[in-house]
């Protein structure tokens, strides 16, 4: 899930380590393959998509072989010809707003199982169009903040290309910094260059505004983007939720 508030590091972290190791990589699997399809070639350093999805396949230990095997498969056709990409937009209880990005070689059972889980966790899915204007790509960089100053960090970042920083409060641990999606990889390379330790990079979707969510409805809406995920054709799911960390940690149990 991709919210960027503070309880989005919490379930984050969670799902990689109780993640079903086949479902993650088949997930990855697909990211590479559409990234090879749509990004421009086999090439990394040609094809900036193929270069984050590499990433963020390594960063979940899928092992090198099965990424070569993947991108050598999807440059010569076959199963990367057979994915699609769909988004579909809908509300969480509450009223916030919800994106739900999947890649499927069936367009009609995805379309089954994202509505049924909405209708099943006091959802709503809605029309095409209906939320996408919330949010906008942007590129996230987190950096681990090390003791350093985060004032120092954030000049650090704006030097680096970031167009944005997330102000530090005392108990954080973390940075982040917000780029062009196209400054992204170049933003990352400077700040790497400064000895920074880069915990994670992507381009992502970011809402403009938020809405924050009372106990009832920030559980309803945490266990409704939990069913989502748990979707095999499901990719990412983005909200404008702004969730208390006692409810997210609540919840977590």
């Amino acid at each position: 899930m991709s919210g960027h508030s503070k309880w989005h590091q919490i379930r984050r972290q969670k799902g990689v380590n109780d993640a079903k190791r086949g479902q993650l990589f088949t997930r990855l699997g697909r990211e590479l393959v559409v990234a090879v399809r749509e990004g421009g070639g086999p090439d990394p350093d040609a094809n900036f998509r193929l270069r984050m999805a590499i990433q963020r396949a390594r960063e979940a230990n899928m092992p090198m072989d099965n990424i070569d095997r993947t991108i050598k498969r999807a440059s010569g056709g076959g199963e990367g010809m057979q994915l699609e990409e769909i988004t579909y937009e809908g509300y969480a209880p509450g009223g916030a707003a919800i994106m739900v990005q999947v890649m499927t070689d069936n367009r009609n059972r995805a379309a089954a199982e994202v509505r049924n889980v909405f209708n099943k966790n006091a959802g709503n899915l809605g029309e095409m169009g209906c939320v996408d204007w919330i949010f906008e790509p942007r590129g996230v960089i987190e950096v681990s903040l090390d003791g350093r100053n985060p004032d120092e960090l954030s000049l650090d970042a704006i030097d680096a290309g970031a167009e944005d920083v997330d102000p530090a409060g005392p108990d954080d641990t973390e940075l982040t910094i917000y780029t062009e999606p196209a400054n992204l990889e170049a933003a990352r390379q400077a700040l790497e260059a400064k000895k920074l330790n880069i915990l994670r990079a992507e381009s992502t979707l970011v809402p403009k505004t938020k809405i924050e969510l009372a106990e009832k409805e920030a559980m309803q809406t945490l266990r409704l983007i939990d069913r989502l995920e748990d979707l095999d054709d499901v990719q990412n799911v983005y909200t404008n939720a702004e969730i208390a960390n006692e409810f997210a940690e609540k919840y977590e149990g």
